[in-house]
This record gives C-alpha cells, structure tokens and sequence, in this order.
C-alpha cells in the first residue's frame, strides 16, 4: 500500500495543522480505518500466494486473530456480535473504546501475519516490511504514540530518540545470540506502555546485566554468577571493550552506564515499606532511553573490537 501525500495533507502542513507531539489515550477512527485497510492489503496479497499455492483460501488466517484475541480475553467472541473471523474483529477494533484493546488487536494482526508468512515460507517479506512501514506512518501522521518494531507495539516519546537510539538497539537485539536481552527490553516496553513504571525499570536493567554477560560469554571474560550491573561494566572496562581514556573526558561515563541499576536500586529494586514507592513516568521514560543507549554502545563496541 502507498502512502500519498494529497493536496489536503500538504495544506495541513502549512497551516501548521499536524500534530507535534504524541498522545496515547486515543486512537482516531480515521487511523483505524487505515489499519483495517493496511492488514486487509496485505492478507489479501498473502492469500493470493496461499491460493496459488494450495488452490483454497487459506480460512485459518481470517480466524486466528479472533480466535487469540478471544483466548487471552476469556471470551467465546468479540463484543456483543456473534460473527467471528474479520467482521467480528474490525467491528471489535472500530468500536472499543480502551486504546490497549486497539493495540492488541494491531499488534496481534501483525503477528499473526508475520508468523502465517514464515510457517509457509511465502515470498512475501517485502509486502510485510511495507505493511509495517506504512502502519508506523500512519501512527505518526496521527499524532499517536506507537510503533512496530520487531513483533511488538511499543510506546515512543521522541521520534528522535527513537529513530536514533532505540530502533537501532532493536535491530541488534534481533541478533539470536541477544535474545534474552531482546524479550527483557521488549517487556521493559510492554510494562512502559502499560505505566507500570516498576516493572518497566526493573526489565531494563535485566536487559542491560543480559547483554553484558552475553558478550563477556562470548569473549570468555568470566564473571561471578552474583555479578551485578557494576561488576560487569567493571569487567569489559578492564578488557577495553570500552576504552579507559573515555572515562575522564566524558565525565562520569562508567556512572552513565550504570544509571540503570542505580534508578533501579534506589527506586524500585528494593522493599518499599509500609508505603508505597511511586517511579514516575519521566524516570521510567529516562530509564529506557538510557538503557538503549547502553546496549547499542555495548553492542557496537563489542562488534568492532578485534
């Protein structure tokens, strides 16, 4: 599907009319219009190959998505509608009201797309990479919150930081040897999305302790199974995975790489008491940033180190 840029759009842009910052509490019907038509763009190039291939229509993708969708909900259908497959999904999409539930429905709808593709090894990457594309277009166009990026929705603060920092983490995190990484930081994601700002934290410096130990696995550097965030970080420092002459001119750059586990420590790793700790979103929005900043430095270095 091509994106096109109508009088109607540039006019906007001139006017200034175009949102400049991001929203998550709602998800306008012009953008879920335009979702129905980018997954149905795609399933029906998909299921073209599928009759080609098979000389039937491929029933099962038009039901999966309501058939998770209903598994994980605890219910035997879609709202109040007895109809299943596609109908009983966009009739649910256009009409909830609570944004996570449209999430879900997109975020599953990919998945299931990307999965249904890859189990039948169907040339139709390129068509998935435009869906994706275009998906994550539009979510911008409109001013909301969300992007999808290897598998998952995940919630963006700053097109910039995001562009910049953390995409590129997720693009090496897609490296196998990083997978226990990866899902850690795709759950700091989910959990950020779902302001649990806790849980969030506490995946974060999971995936950061992940990825060190992942390269000092893969360089034979031993560590102590105990080791935490410090003593790994003191480890590759030692190794000169990161140059020691960096430490004095940026200042304070092993504490940067330990930012994490201090936030973590002070603010949601420990018993709070007979009160409850409160991490606020703009010390859990810091923490993801910096732990994609982390991981792509430790990731990068470690691939240009001879």
């Amino acid at each position: 599907m091509k994106i096109h840029d109508i009088f109607s759009k540039r006019q906007k842009r001139s006017r200034g009319d175009v949102p400049d910052v991001y929203q998550y509490e709602h998800i306008p019907d012009e953008l879920r219009v335009q979702v129905v038509q980018i997954i149905g763009s795609l399933r029906a190039r998909v299921s073209e190959q599928y009759v080609s291939r098979y000389h039937r229509i491929p029933q099962s993708l038009y039901n999966m998505t309501h058939n998770i969708l209903c598994s994980e909900y605890g219910r035997s259908s879609l709202g109040n509608r007895s109809d299943s497959g596609d109908s009983g999904v966009v009739h649910f999409f256009i009409n909830t009201t609570k944004v996570e539930e449209a999430i879900d429905v997109i975020e599953v709808s990919m998945n299931v797309m990307e999965d249904f593709i890859r189990s039948h090894s169907f040339d139709a990457q390129e068509s998935m990479d435009s869906a994706i594309e275009v998906l994550n277009h539009r979510f911008r166009e409109h001013g909301v919150g969300y992007q999808y990026e290897s598998g998952k929705i995940i919630r963006v603060d700053s097109e910039l930081i995001h562009a910049e920092v953390v995409k590129p983490a997720l693009s090496l995190l897609a490296d196998p040897m990083y997978a226990g990484a990866n899902d850690e930081f795709l759950n700091a994601h989910a959990h950020y999305r779902a302001r649990r700002n806790k849980e969030c934290m506490n995946e974060c410096l999971k995936a950061f302790e992940s990825c060190l130990k992942v390269i000092c696995d893969k360089r034979g550097w031993a560590y102590k199974d105990a080791a935490t965030a410090k003593d790994l970080v003191d480890i590759v420092l030692d190794k000169g995975l990161i140059p020691r002459f960096m430490e004095s001119p940026f200042n304070g750059f092993k504490s940067a790489l330990i930012g994490v586990a201090t936030l973590r420590n002070k603010r949601s790793g420990h018993g709070q008491g007979g009160k409850i700790v409160e991490v606020p979103e703009s010390m859990a929005t810091y923490a993801l940033h910096l732990t994609a900043s982390n991981i792509l430095l430790l990731a990068r270095a470690d691939k240009e180190m001879k």
